[in-house]
């Protein structure tokens, strides 16, 4: 059944609506519930091919439903549809004015009403892109704060890695942060490239989405074999790599390539003076976890990053 969650009126008698697809068993079933969110940043597409398998095989398996699905494509509707990361007019990320206020602005309300319409599930999944400029493998980033809690989730949920970051790097502002803040376990889902969908990613989540279901008693039907993730709880285990010059960017490796102290990553070329500016070398042994996928490079610019190991 799809619902509306919160409606804001605009100028010029347009309207902006925020939905999602409710999916439970037609007899009544199970009490617990999953929300399946993305599209808060409107150039990160990825989570858009996991809520069209999600919904489409749910609703073809719906005797197997013990539970209620929520599936929420997305939040920031206007900037999918013009390929805007933030809000478009506003000039505002979505995702930095969580928890939102009923009585400010409307985008503070919509935020308000989004979580309120989300608070209280048993599991969420937050699906972000990389930007355009990086290809990510599929990782699930959480804040040390709600490490205990969040990780035994995500160690079943088919990703690659688990990046555990330190709780100064975690802005309170997002949309994750303030839904853990009062109880509502949500994983942060990152993976893939900005402006694009790979399915394979989507295919790998969406099986892992479907594990999960499993395991909490709202799926009875056809399981999957999760991967076992690298987990990464150190910062001093993630060496970022950047340029140390400006030009173009040649690739040599792809990112999820297990790398060598030394190994060429790739090159910074002048395409005027065809001379090579610069050799991207692994500076450590390790997982090649990130990497540059838009070639234009300024000195400064992340190329990538290794996991030591």
């Amino acid at each position: 059944m799809i619902t509306t969650v919160v409606k804001a009126d605009l100028p010029v008698d347009e309207s902006l609506v925020i939905r999602k697809m409710r999916l439970a068993p037609a007899q009544g079933g199970g009490s617990k519930r999953i929300s399946i969110v993305t599209g808060i940043h409107g150039d990160e597409l990825e989570g858009q091919y996991v809520c069209y398998r999600l919904s489409g095989y749910l609703q073809e398996h719906a005797q197997n439903l013990q539970g209620t699905v929520d599936i929420y494509p997305a939040l920031n509707p206007f900037g999918i549809d013009s390929i805007t990361r933030g809000i478009p007019a506003f000039d505002l990320d979505m995702n930095r004015i969580f928890p939102g206020n009923t009585e400010g602005d409307m985008n503070e309300y919509l935020a308000a009403e989004i979580l309120k319409d989300i608070i209280g599930s048993d599991l969420v999944f937050d699906i972000h892109a990389s930007n355009i400029f990086l290809t990510e493998v599929p990782q699930i980033r959480i804040n040390e704060l709600h490490e205990a809690k969040l990780v035994p989730f995500a160690r079943e949920a088919n990703v690659d890695f688990i990046w555990i970051h330190g709780a100064n790097t975690v802005l309170e502002s997002t949309f994750a942060y303030s839904l853990n803040a009062v109880g509502t376990p949500t994983l942060v889902v990152e993976m893939g490239v900005g402006m694009r969908i790979t399915q394979a990613y989507g295919e790998q989540l969406f099986r892992g989405i479907l594990h999960l279901m499993k395991q909490m008693g709202i799926w009875t039907g056809e399981d999957y074999v999760v991967k076992k993730p690298v987990i990464s709880s150190k910062p001093e285990d993630v060496c970022f790599l950047n340029a140390s010059a400006s030009g173009i960017f040649l690739k040599n490796r792809e990112h999820g390539e297990h790398l060598e102290h030394g190994d060429l990553i790739g090159r910074i070329v002048n395409p005027l003076t065809g001379m090579i500016i610069n050799e991207i070398k692994a500076p450590v042994s390790g997982w090649l976890f990130t990497i540059r996928e838009y070639p234009v490079v300024n000195e400064g610019s992340l190329i990538g990053r290794i996991l030591r190991c």
